[in-house]
């Protein structure tokens, strides 16, 4: 965790229809309270970046790993998208393509990861 750079993206998970809640604390160690530069602490979808250097690029595939849930462009956790879809993903209401995992966080955006 830094001090050269602190924003907010926020993530909105929507399976069959239904809100998904973030776990507080991905990327705390519960133990010491130390914080991975992404991390959470609310259950409500706020990303915090908190940078040790301004510019790094930190994406959502880190956030996952950390999460330790598995992000692919047809499987969030262990829902698979349905035989031939993929994972609908959005940043700031933009349709994002590829591998989510790829997808750069910045600041104020608004991402949605939607199970069709």
């Amino acid at each position: 965790m830094g001090t050269a750079e602190h924003y907010h993206p926020r993530l909105r998970i929507i399976i069959d229809g239904k809100d998904v809640p973030i776990p507080a604390n991905i990327g705390v160690d519960p133990t010491t309270g130390a914080m991975s530069a992404v991390h959470t602490h609310e259950t409500d979808g706020t990303i915090h970046i908190e940078a040790d250097t301004a510019g790094e690029t930190f994406t959502l595939g880190q956030l996952f790993t950390q999460w330790g849930v598995t992000l692919t462009p047809t499987q969030i956790g262990g829902v698979m998208a349905q035989d031939g879809q993929k994972l609908d993903v959005t940043s700031n209401g933009a349709p994002v393509a590829g591998d989510p995992q790829d997808l750069r966080l910045e600041p104020d955006q608004k991402i949605v990861v939607r199970v069709p």
